[in-house]
């Protein structure tokens, strides 16, 4: 994890340059050596060390009493955002009435879809049914991916909320410790007579599977956290309780490991202005120099190198939102010599660190 928090710390920093704002980092007791990489390489942004994993909700709820500005944005720690993003939402956020939690598209590293961006009501019978390997009334299809417009649930890889009225609902519900928190915080939000809304003008990089492998734990949590979220919000009923204690066994027994990507590497295409031959070395296999795609190639993988691009360019580039290609993509970090990316938001990425 610690290099993919590099990466969005980087993304993050080039996107508050024009914007009076900070970057909270919580660490909830990681094992590797983030907290270490933040002190040495960001020594402006604001750490907050843990001794302990409490969770999702209650480190966030940490950093939010430390922030300052009007506006929050929670941000998962395995996200890029590109240089306008904070901008472009900030603008719109500022002219909309009513405006609870505000989203926006989210692709994984392959450039696909995140459906998650925008959700439905997890009524009892739309959670059966999700439960049960029926997923669309799950997701909400009223708007389309490029459309903007009001939607019942965001996502807490990235929300932005006003911190009066975070407050006003009591914030994230430290009962949870991951999973279901956002649609808690999405429908209390809706409950106090705001409004949700997705916006699609700004697309942000989530990998996924760097901040939760889709393995059996994950079922079971999930599962727990829309228990926890019906016995909350709605009236009991003993028949869904059962179902759910169903499903819950099921999927412990039978939910699948975490996938990996079946996409096989023939060569590397370095996008960038000057060429590496410490990665050259490292991956032992044909990398071309070129300084824009002008078309993408099966079984090639595209190392992004962002201090050429920017960030907005590389997610265009990884993003299938106007050609549907068949590339896997790679950030390249010359800070601290590697390369990262994920091909599937399924399972954890991969980091390849170049050779001394």
């Amino acid at each position: 994890m610690r290099n993919f928090l590099e990466l969005c710390l980087r993304s993050v920093e080039a996107a508050i340059t024009n914007i009076d704002a900070e970057i909270i980092v919580i660490d909830n007791d990681s094992p590797d050596d983030s907290c270490q990489m933040v002190k040495q390489l960001f020594p402006k942004i604001k750490l907050i060390e843990n001794n302990s994993n409490d969770g999702f909700s209650t480190g966030n709820n940490l950093g939010i009493k430390e922030a300052q500005g009007e506006y929050l944005c929670i941000l998962n720690p395995d996200t890029v955002v590109a240089e306008d993003t904070f901008e472009i939402l900030l603008k719109f956020a500022d002219v909309t009435p009513d405006l609870g939690i505000l989203g926006c598209k989210l692709i994984d590293g392959k450039g696909e879809f995140l459906p998650e961006s925008k959700r439905n009501l997890p009524t009892p019978m739309v959670s059966i049914k999700k439960l049960l390997g029926y997923s669309k009334p799950y997701y909400a299809h009223h708007l389309s991916p490029n459309q903007t417009g009001k939607v019942p649930m965001l996502v807490g890889a990235f929300m932005i909320i006003k911190k009066d009225i975070y407050n006003e609902v009591g914030g994230l519900d430290e009962n949870y410790f991951m999973y279901g928190e956002d649609i808690d915080l999405s429908y209390k939000v809706l409950k106090a007579g705001y409004e949700n809304y997705y916006n699609p003008e700004t697309s942000v990089i989530h990998f996924k599977g760097e901040s939760t492998l889709k393995d059996k734990t994950y079922a079971k949590r999930f599962n727990g956290a829309m228990q926890l979220f019906f016995k909350k919000h709605f009236k009991p009923n003993w028949l869904f309780n059962i179902l759910i204690w169903i499903g819950i066994k099921v999927v412990s027994v039978f939910y699948p490991k975490g996938e990996e990507s079946s996409f096989t590497v023939k060569d590397y295409v370095l996008i960038s202005n000057k060429n590496n031959p410490q990665l050259q070395a490292t991956l032992k296999r044909n990398m071309e120099l070129q300084p824009v795609i002008s078309s993408y190639t099966p079984n090639v993988e595209y190392i992004l190198d962002t201090d050429y691009l920017g960030f907005k360019k590389a997610i265009s580039l990884v993003s299938k939102n106007e050609i549907k290609h068949p590339s896997s993509f790679k950030f390249l970090l010359n800070t601290s010599q590697v390369i990262l990316g994920s091909n599937s938001s399924k399972s954890r990425g991969e980091v390849i660190h170049f050779k001394e």
